[in-house]
């Protein structure tokens, strides 16, 4: 119950958080290398829509029983609302100033599950507390980059998106009581819906405007798809087996990983600030282990 203290993270929770994290890094730097050529949103239904069909067949071939409803329902609602606000996070970015509004979305998608599991799961020890604060810290400094101009819709439409991913961290662990698998599933099927809603409306727009751009969208969507999935399932272990908030926040430094495979693999140099925030975040996630 709400209000007493309780431990921070076990070693199993954090390794499976970072596991996501870097997948979800992974996941992003596909997704964002694909939409040079591509449509961000093309990239997001064809991912889903392909790590669908290969849930639905893991569910089958293993004869996973079916969840209650209430719980399908839960994975189904958190995959529609998440997808909804990535399609209104797409349009904060595209609005100006990236740093800003990315460095809004990621502390809000950390923070809400975060809020959420200290009045459902109580206080975290003290040791576990800095480190969630310190998550925050990183997590700024990774995604923020100084600059003006912001128009205030773009930050709106940022906590907009935020919080929605929030939602969608706390929706799939309540629906991972009935199995990881098919909250993973229930997620996607929902997601697929919604990005197909949101591709009914932009779609025709874009190809009447010719800023559709078809190129490869399905080979970059199948990557990060994939990425995004397995992202997927080591958060929502490590949210079933652990506190939510530990497993949210650890989770929630993907951005951390994404500088570095553009470090590697473009040669894009990190800055001062991004590379402190990653200090930061190393530090944020011993804290949360111990």
């Amino acid at each position: 119950m709400p209000g007493f203290i309780t431990g921070g993270g076990s070693a199993a929770s954090v390794s499976l958080g970072l596991a996501a994290a870097t997948t979800w890094g992974g996941s992003d730097f596909a997704g964002g290398y694909g939409s040079r050529r591509s449509s961000p949103l093309l990239i997001v239904a064809s991912g889903h829509s392909i790590t669908l069909l290969v849930l639905l067949v893991v569910c089958g071939m293993g004869h996973l029983p079916f969840p209650h409803t209430t719980q399908f329902l839960l994975g189904a609602i958190g995959g529609l609302e998440g997808s909804l606000a990535l399609a209104v996070f797409y349009r904060a970015l595209a609005m100006g100033a990236m740093g800003l509004t990315a460095a809004l979305t990621g502390l809000l998608t950390a923070l809400v599950p975060v809020i959420f599991a200290l009045w459902s799961e109580g206080l975290p020890r003290p040791i576990a507390i800095g480190g969630l604060f310190l998550g925050c810290v990183a997590i700024w400094l990774i995604a923020h980059s100084p600059g003006h101009g912001t128009p205030p819709l773009a930050l709106i439409f940022g906590a907009i998106s935020g919080t929605g991913f929030g939602l969608q961290l706390i929706l799939l662990k309540l629906a991972s009581t009935d199995g990881v698998i098919w909250a993973l599933t229930s997620a996607r099927i929902g997601g697929v819906l919604g990005i197909l809603v949101v591709l009914l409306f932009v779609l025709p727009r874009e190809i009447k405007a010719g800023s559709a751009q078809w190129s490869g969208f399905w080979w970059m969507g199948i990557i990060a798809g994939g990425l995004d999935t397995i992202g997927n399932a080591g958060y929502t272990l490590a949210a079933h087996n652990g506190r939510l908030d530990v497993a949210a926040m650890v989770s929630s430094l993907y951005p951390g990983f994404t500088i570095l495979l553009a470090a590697f693999i473009l040669r894009e140099r990190p800055t001062g600030r991004q590379t402190l925030g990653m200090v930061v975040a190393l530090v944020s996630v011993v804290l949360l282990s111990l």
